[in-house]
C-alpha cells in the first residue's frame, strides 16, 4: 500500500513544473509503481494558455477547482471545465486550455509517465520509459 499526501510532494522530484511556466504537476503515482497508470494533482495558472497534444498517452481529467475553456483544435470546439467537470483525451486530440482563474485538476495517464516529462514545441509528452 502506497499512502501520499500532495504536501509531501512539494519541493521533491515529483513536483514537476513545466518550463513554460503555465503549470505544475505532483507526480502522486508514476510508472515505477507498476500499477499501469499514473496519477498526478496539477495546476495551470490563472492568464495562461497551454496547447497539448497527447499523442503518445490517453489522459483523463476532472476539474476540482478553477475555471478554464478547453478548446478541441480539431474540431473548433470549446468546452467550459469547472470543478466537477471530467474530460477524457481518448483519440489523442491537441488540445488548448485556456484558464480564467487557477485550474486545479486531476490527472490520470496511460502509458503512466516517469515523472521526467514536459510538453516539446508539438505539445507533446515523449514516451519515457523507467530503467529496469
Amino acid at each position: 500500500m502506497i499512502v501520499r499526501s500532495f504536501k509531501d510532494l512539494e519541493g521533491t522530484d515529483r513536483h514537476v513544473k513545466s518550463a513554460s511556466g503555465t503549470w505544475e504537476s505532483k507526480r502522486i503515482v508514476l510508472a515505477k509503481e507498476k500499477v499501469g497508470f499514473s496519477l498526478h494533482e496539477t495546476i495551470l495558472y490563472a492568464g495562461t494558455e497551454t496547447s497539448m497534444w497527447y499523442a503518445n498517452h490517453i489522459e483523463a481529467v476532472v476539474c476540482t477547482q478553477g475555471d478554464a475553456e478547453l478548446t478541441d483544435r480539431e474540431t473548433g470546439e470549446t468546452y467550459r471545465i469547472t470543478p466537477g467537470t471530467m474530460y477524457l483525451l481518448n483519440g489523442h486530440e491537441r488540445h488548448t486550455l485556456k484558464v480564467k482563474e487557477d485550474f486545479h485538476c486531476i490527472c490520470v495517464f496511460n502509458p503512466p509517465v516517469t515523472g521526467r516529462e514536459d510538453h516539446d514545441e508539438n505539445g507533446v509528452y515523449p514516451l519515457l520509459t523507467e530503467e529496469v
